[in-house]
């Protein structure tokens, strides 16, 4: 069974490269272009197998499909990745902020005395 391990740890991470261009195209709705696009506007930067093949994560492809419904809602496309970067860029920020809040919450009492 421990032939298992590797393979279901790969099929749990959001990160594993897991979906051709054909299949990410087909599972967002749109078309190979559109993630051509935005690989070259730097929104994702897709895995390449030893072919040379594009390969997507699902985190990329949540990344896509944001970046998709701006444009179906007439965002340029160049826009819509400035927009989706910068909505990610804020979460983690947000994310560190809420860490280091709750990390001086949990101090001892007198360690922010000087």
């Amino acid at each position: 069974m421990t032939a298992e391990t590797p393979l279901s740890g790969r099929l749990d991470d959001d990160d594993y490269p897991a979906y051709t261009m054909g299949r990410a195209a087909e599972m967002l709705g749109t078309t190979p272009g559109f993630l051509r696009a935005i690989g070259e506007a730097r929104l994702i930067t897709p895995l390449r197998s030893e072919g040379g093949h594009r390969r997507y994560s699902r985190y990329q492809l949540r990344i896509a499909a944001r970046a998709r419904e701006l444009v179906d809602r007439g965002t340029p496309i160049e826009a819509a990745c400035r927009i989706v970067i910068l909505e990610d860029q804020l979460e983690e920020a947000q994310r560190i902020n809420a860490e280091y809040r709750r990390a001086a919450q949990t101090a001892p009492e007198g360690s922010n005395a000087g």
